[in-house]
C-alpha cells in the first residue's frame, strides 16, 4: 500500500527538484562572481553583519586557549626565575672569587714593590690561621725551619712592621703581632727624631709610648719608625701613626697612644726579614785602668826605670856637736835631713869621692833622736 500524505497539508515541490533549483543557482552565482566580481559588495556587507556573530561563537574557544597559555607561562616563568637565580649566585661566587683574587693580587704586587726597596733578603709567607690563646696576639705562618726560619726574625707587610716570629716549628713558625701585651719594639719619631719604645696593649690594637717627658716633641699624626737600635728591626721600617698625645701635668711622664701602620687584621700574605740588620763588629776588650787625678790620667803605660847604684858613702865618725841654742846636734847622712833650729839650715854633707860603681859597704841608718837636757 503506497503511503501518502493526509490530505489536510498542502504539499509543494520535491525535495529533488529543490536540490536541483538550488545547485543551478549556485552555479549561476559562481559564474556571475567570477566572471562580473558583482557580489564583492554583498559579500563585504555580509561579512560585516555577521562578524560580531562570529566573535560570539569564538569566544569560549579563545577563553579555554587563553587559560591554557596563562598556565603554561607561569610554569615556564617559575622556570626561568629558578634558573636566573641559580645563574645569579653562582655569577655572585665567581664576582667574589674574582674580587677576592684582584685584592689578593694587587696585594701581593705591592708586597713584592716593599720587597725589592728592602736592604736584606725575605721571604713571602701566608697566614693560616690564628693562635687559640684569647690572651694572646699571634698568628702562625705556612713557613718553618725547613725555609729557613729563625726565631727572632721580623715580620713585615708594605705598610710597615707586623710582628716577630716567637715560635718555629719545622713547617710553621708563630708570629708575634706588635700589638701584643707582651710585644715591645724601639721606635723613632720621623718629624723630630726623638727615639722611645712603643708597647702593646692587647686586644685594643693600638701602641703606648711609655716613659715620654710631658713636654717631649710628639704631634698627633706624627710617623713612627723603626730606629735599628735592638739590632733585630732594620732602621726605618714604618711601625705606627700618633694618634692621640694627652700630657699629664701631675705625673712625670705623658701618655702617647699610637695606631699601627701595617695591615695587621686585613692581609693574609706577609714578608720575613731572613736577614738582620748588619751589625758592627764588637771591640777588642780592653783591661779596665784605674783613673788617676791630673795630668797622668791620659797617659800611655810606660815600664818602671831602673834605679842606678848609689854610691858608697862611709857614715863620718865625729861626735854630735853643739849648736849655739844648747841643742845637741845630729851627724849628717847623705840623703837624710837633719832637724835643727827653726831658721838655720843643716851643714852640708861632703861630696862623694867613691867611684859611681863602687858597691854599696855600709847600710844607712836612721838619724840619731836629737838629745834634749
Amino acid at each position: 500500500m503506497e503511503y501518502s500524505p493526509p490530505p489536510l497539508f498542502k504539499q509543494g515541490a520535491s525535495a529533488r527538484v529543490k536540490v536541483t533549483v538550488f545547485a543551478l543557482v549556485s552555479i549561476v552565482l559562481l559564474v556571475v562572481d567570477a566572471r562580473m566580481h558583482l557580489l564583492g559588495a554583498a559579500r563585504q556587507v555580509a561579512a560585516t553583519v555577521l562578524y560580531p556573530l562570529q566573535m560570539a561563537a569564538l569566544m569560549p574557544r579563545d577563553a579555554v586557549y587563553g587559560m591554557g597559555d596563562y598556565f603554561s607561562s607561569i610554569a615556564s616563568l617559575q622556570k626561568e626565575v629558578v634558573a636566573l637565580k641559580n645563574q645569579q649566585v653562582t655569577q655572585a661566587q665567581a664576582m667574589q672569587q674574582a674580587q677576592l683574587q684582584m685584592a689578593e693580587n694587587a696585594h701581593l704586587r705591592r708586597l713584592l714593590d716593599a720587597r725589592e726597596h728592602l736592604p736584606v733578603q725575605s721571604m713571602m709567607g701566608e697566614i693560616l690561621y690564628d693562635t687559640r690563646d684569647p690572651s694572646t696576639r699571634r698568628i702562625v705562618l705556612d713557613r718553618g725551619t725547613r725555609n729557613g726560619v729563625q726565631l727572632g726574625l721580623p715580620v713585615i707587610d708594605n705598610l710597615g712592621v707586623v710582628g716577630q716570629i716567637t715560635r718555629v716549628f719545622p713547617f710553621t713558625s708563630e708570629v708575634t703581632l706588635l700589638t701584643d701585651k707582651d710585644q715591645a719594639i724601639p721606635v723613632q719619631v720621623l718629624r723630630s727624631g726623638l727615639r722611645s719604645v712603643a708597647y702593646g696593649r692587647g686586644h685594643s690594637g693600638v701602641l703606648d709610648l711609655r716613659f715620654v717627658a710631658p713636654n717631649a716633641d710628639i704631634q698627633v699624626g706624627d710617623v713612627l719608625i723603626t730606629s735599628g737600635l735592638d739590632g733585630i728591626y732594620p732602621a726605618g721600617l714604618a711601625v705606627a701613626r700618633v694618634v692621640q698625645v694627652e700630657s699629664v701635668a701631675a705625673g712625670a711622664f705623658g701618655r702617647v697612644v699610637c695606631q699601627p701602620l701595617a695591615g695587621i687584621d686585613r692581609n693574609r700574605q706577609l714578608l720575613i726579614v731572613m736577614s738582620q740588620a748588619a751589625r758592627e763588629p764588637r771591640p777588642a776588650d780592653v783591661p779596665h785602668v784605674p783613673a788617676q787625678s791630673g795630668a797622668r790620667r791620659n797617659l800611655p803605660k810606660m815600664d818602671p826605670v831602673p834605679l842606678p847604684p848609689l854610691p858608697a858613702t862611709p857614715l863620718p865618725a865625729q861626735a854630735p856637736a853643739a849648736n849655739p841654742n844648747g841643742t845637741a846636734g845630729v851627724p849628717a847622712v847623705p840623703g837624710v835631713a837633719t832637724p835643727g833650729v827653726a831658721g838655720q839650715r843643716p851643714p852640708a854633707a861632703a861630696p862623694a869621692t867613691a867611684p859611681a860603681t863602687a858597691p854599696i859597704t855600709a847600710p844607712v841608718t836612721a838619724p840619731a833622736q836629737p838629745a834634749t837636757r
